[in-house]
């Protein structure tokens, strides 16, 4: 993202934002999440799209399930450091990936067959660059607690550590995929992907 794009998009940090503004909603209006699900529009690239992202807040959930049952002492320290680390690394992989497909491949051309959503993809990106540091530091944390033997002293606060770095992760997430599935879905709806060149 250029530099000018990263000052466009302060005043929607996604940290702090709760939604697009008037401006950003000219098609989120027109093409309500009410109609998207039985609209002809609706192709199999978007499908698979959301599809993706509902994996994510599954996984997400079920993450933030097991920290929330370990932290009550509902799940043993060995159960649940044999459960999440390959549910959260392949969690990780696959954002990553399908974050680079979003910014080098479908925010372009979205950006192009609408240009009073520039703004808005811009946003998103800058979102893109915030989850990825929040990631640093969910697996930095993560790492700690599992290099700590499970009868350590340090092992309860290094997963409360975690828990919360997980946690602020999964809500910037959540915003994210909301306000995303809300700027595109409705372009997609009111163009086809056929005529963005997407389907």
């Amino acid at each position: 993202m250029t530099e000018p794009a990263r000052i466009l998009a302060a005043d929607l940090a996604l940290d702090s934002r709760s939604g697009w503004p008037a401006e950003m909603r000219l098609l989120i209006d027109s093409y309500p999440r009410e109609v998207w699900s039985g609209h002809a529009n609706l192709g199999a690239m978007a499908q698979f799209w959301l599809s993706r992202h509902d994996m994510f807040r599954e996984i997400g959930t079920a993450l933030e399930q097991a920290a929330t049952g370990f932290r009550k002492g509902n799940v043993a320290a060995e159960d649940f450091r044999a459960w999440f680390p390959s549910r959260l690394q392949f969690f990780l992989q696959q954002l990553h990936a399908h974050h680079q497909i979003e910014d080098l491949h479908y925010f372009p051309v979205f950006q192009a067959a609408e240009a009073r959503l520039a703004r808005g993809f811009d946003v998103l990106e800058s979102d893109h660059a915030m989850i990825h540091r929040q990631i640093d530091a969910t697996v930095e944390a993560a790492n700690s607690f599992l290099q700590t033997p499970v009868n350590h002293d340090a092992l309860r606060g290094r997963a409360e550590r975690y828990a919360g770095a997980s946690d602020a992760l999964l809500r910037l997430l959540t915003r994210h995929l909301g306000d995303e599935e809300d700027l595109i879905i409705p372009l997609i709806l009111d163009r086809t992907e056929a005529g963005l060149g997407v389907g």
